[in-house]
């Protein structure tokens, strides 16, 4: 037990004189501190962006709803449904109720072409047509100005998001639909879900406008309970009247969701990778200098009875001490940057921008100040190792 304590009280000491030398080579530490925060800010700020994505699609659905597409159908752009399809789905056993009739929205979805605030470029904005169900069906959903459009007339409302990021679709304003000009007269908001990227109107105003007669392309549903699901999915697809794909909400955002997620995040732990290569060169160079500087220190100890192992693990603390300083620091770069940044991107499934916020995670800071903490750990072991190595006599010669 002497000899554990003794150890102990070793690698505390040794690490005390390094940390108290760190003045002595604040140029190399510094370096060093920064690099590791470039590489922690870079990780985390990639990913973010995926995280906020996901969680944009996450905050679209509830655990009661779902969504009926055309049998094959992987998105709301490759499906259609008929009047008489939405009846039998609006009928179907697991649909809730309310004194107005179920809470079922067949619903329409289009592509304009708006320019975006930041570039003035044209961007594909979602534009759909609901029915009036639409906003219990997604009970998130709340006017934070304007009025709700009115249902058989050319009027639009607009998520906050899609307000924010394109011009043009301020209260007020007039929205361009191919010959007609739509007023817009309300903004929404939903939670932060995919729906504020959205342009909402009339299902049957918009099937007008676009020669679509009576078809739509989707059916959002709230059903009674989430348990409900498993009947209400049998009754459509046993069905010989329907051909229909069945999905609750949350997988079918999740699955919109994972392209642009496994890109960002590929391309992100990528990129960080390659910058944590440089950053353990900076720390190798950091810790080779700290034993140069100390060389004598370091044979001095060794010679009052500092065992090796304790010199090892002193040096590995103190690298992976500065390496974690700069986790933290990159962290907090990352945080203060880029949390709740607002941004769009392309929904590849429906080929339409999305509007979401950056999401810098407890989780995402974790993961930053690990990866700070191996580049300390590769960093601090062969300069620790070579300082254990080095023959005491001629160490203690070195001026």
């Amino acid at each position: 037990m002497t000899t554990l304590f003794n150890w102990f009280s070793q690698v505390g000491s040794i690490t005390k004189f390094g940390l108290l030398s760190i003045p002595q080579r604040r140029g190399a530490v510094a370096a060093t501190v920064i690099g590791i925060a470039g590489v922690v800010v870079v990780l985390v700020g990639v990913l973010s962006i995926a995280t906020g994505f996901r969680r944009a699609m996450a905050a679209s659905s509830t655990p009661d709803s779902a969504i009926v597409l055309r049998s094959g159908a992987d998105s709301e752009m490759v499906s259609g449904l008929g009047r008489e399809d939405v009846r039998l789905i609006a009928d179907a056993p697991g649909v809730a109720r309310t004194t107005k009739g179920p809470l079922a929205s067949a619903e329409l979805f289009v592509i304009i072409n708006l320019p975006k605030r930041s570039t003035g470029t044209d961007a594909n904005v979602p534009l759909r047509g609901v029915e009036r169900a639409a906003t219990e069906v997604r009970d998130r959903l709340t006017l934070v100005s304007g009025r709700m459009f009115e249902w058989g007339r050319n009027e639009v409302i607009v998520g906050s998001g899609a307000s924010r990021e394109f011009a043009g679709l301020e209260v007020g304003s007039q929205l361009k639909v191919g010959r007609a000009s739509w007023p817009v007269v309300g903004v929404f908001s939903a939670s932060g879900g995919v729906a504020e990227s959205e342009v909402w109107t009339d299902a049957t105003v918009l099937q007008g406008a676009y020669n679509r007669g009576e078809s739509f392309q989707s059916v959002r549903t709230r059903l009674v309970s989430p348990d409900a699901f498993q009947a209400f999915k049998d009754a459509l697809t046993t069905n010989p009247r329907l051909s229909v794909k069945v999905l609750r909400q949350s997988d079918y955002y999740a699955a919109q969701s994972e392209t642009l997620t496994r890109l960002i995040t590929t391309l992100g732990v990528l990129i960080a990778g390659l910058m944590a290569v440089g950053a353990v060169f900076g720390a190798l160079n950091t810790m080779y200098s700290a034993v140069a500087v100390r060389t004598r220190e370091i044979a001095t100890l060794r010679a009052l009875g500092f065992g090796g192992g304790a010199v090892v693990v002193a040096l590995m603390i103190e690298s992976l001490l500065l390496a974690i300083a700069g986790g933290v620091l990159g962290g907090g770069l990352a945080y203060v940057a880029f949390n709740n940044f607002q941004a769009a991107t392309m929904n590849w499934q429906s080929f339409s921008q999305v509007t979401f916020a950056f999401a810098v995670t407890p989780s995402l800071l974790l993961q930053g100040i690990l990866l700070a903490s191996a580049i300390g750990l590769v960093g601090g072991f062969f300069p620790a190792v070579r300082a254990a190595r080095q023959p005491i006599a001629s160490a203690l010669r070195e001026l």
